[in-house]
């Protein structure tokens, strides 16, 4: 379903979470309250809840933060503001990381294109899996930029974005944060977040990585009903106080962009220490699985490459590559 102008300027009204009368939308939009209440109806399709309450008029369930160019570029340093060629926030979208592979081949040399989506009609996560993607609640962007030295100039940058998140949520306050490896960003033994990187061109030459990153900070109970695995937001953390998104979404861009930039030339060895402090799952026990195979052991960290290990029963240690393993620890 497509966000119609009209239901753009409902949710615009009603972002405050107080209650506006059928006839105050009805006059705000220009049409009668039988078409308010149609475009209102259509509001769950995009994982938001309201409520109609007679002599009220109507309410969202949660107040809504929508996100603004001005508003994130408030909270940006002015290196990263440089380093940003194009900013670009959509009201809906099939999925972040989708439309920036399209710009990329549309033109073979832009970089630092930055894409933030209200709501993803196709999310992607790991291996194929959707991301929940509900209205207006959550952080959902991807970052275009290109590389000259191949894949093997860019390999653990998956493990530096994870540290350049976890920077940034510190930096607002959130203390209990860490990382599951590869690239998920988890609190309490419960997904927070995850990171998507997609990359295309030459072994050994130039490439383009699309680093995505979906960011819970508010994602209401019936949105996430298909998700199978434990979850957790911003918005159940203990922080004192709340960022908005765009503070949110700037303070993270300052942090992503700045490592995204100087990866080439600072590579993994300069974040391996640090995010090993951030390592939720060090010194746990787990299996991972390789297709049919699953090995269980304790996990021993990673190694200087960004591989993970884990000591297995009879004293081995054995290292695993990402992206060839989907790792299961009980509900994480």
């Amino acid at each position: 379903m497509l966000i119609s102008d009209k239901q753009k300027k409902i949710l615009t009204l009603l972002a405050d979470g107080e209650f506006h009368s059928g006839t105050e939308l009805a006059l705000a939009l220009g049409v009668s309250r039988s078409a308010v209440w149609k475009q209102l109806g259509g509001l769950t399709d995009l994982g938001l809840q309201h409520a109609a309450v007679s002599g009220k008029g109507y309410r969202l369930d949660s107040p809504l933060e929508l996100l603004t160019a001005a508003g994130i570029q408030a909270f940006l340093n002015e290196r990263v503001s440089t380093l940003i060629s194009a900013l670009e926030i959509h009201d809906q979208i099939d999925s972040t990381n989708r439309y920036l592979a399209a710009r990329s081949q549309q033109d073979a040399t832009s970089s630092g294109l930055v894409c933030f989506a209200e709501h993803q009609t196709a999310g992607k996560g790991r291996r194929g899996r959707e991301w929940v993607s509900p209205f207006g609640n959550n952080i959902y962007v991807s970052i275009l930029w290109r590389f000259q030295l191949g894949y093997a100039g860019i390999t653990g940058l998956s493990l530096a974005i994870g540290v350049a998140v976890i920077r940034a949520l510190k930096q607002l306050g959130f203390a209990d944060v860490g990382l599951k490896w590869p690239n998920d960003i988890y609190s309490q033994g419960k997904k927070l977040g995850g990171i998507l990187i997609e990359v295309s061109g030459e072994s050994d030459g130039p490439c383009t990585a699309i680093i995505g990153l979906g960011l819970n900070r508010f994602l209401p109970d019936a949105a996430a009903d298909g998700i199978t695995q434990a979850w957790t937001d911003l918005s159940k953390l203990n922080n004192p106080t709340m960022p908005d998104r765009n503070q949110l979404a700037g303070t993270l861009l300052n942090h992503l962009l700045a490592i995204i930039a100087d990866f080439e030339q600072m590579g993994l060895q300069a974040y391996l220490e640090e995010w090993r402090c951030y390592d939720c799952l060090y010194n746990q026990s787990a299996t991972l699985f390789i297709g049919e195979q699953a090995f269980t052991g304790i996990i021993a960290g990673i190694d200087d490459n960004g591989l993970l290990l884990i000591s297995q029963a009879n004293g081995k240690v054995n290292a695993f590559a990402s992206g060839e393993v989907s790792f299961h620890q009980g509900d994480a």
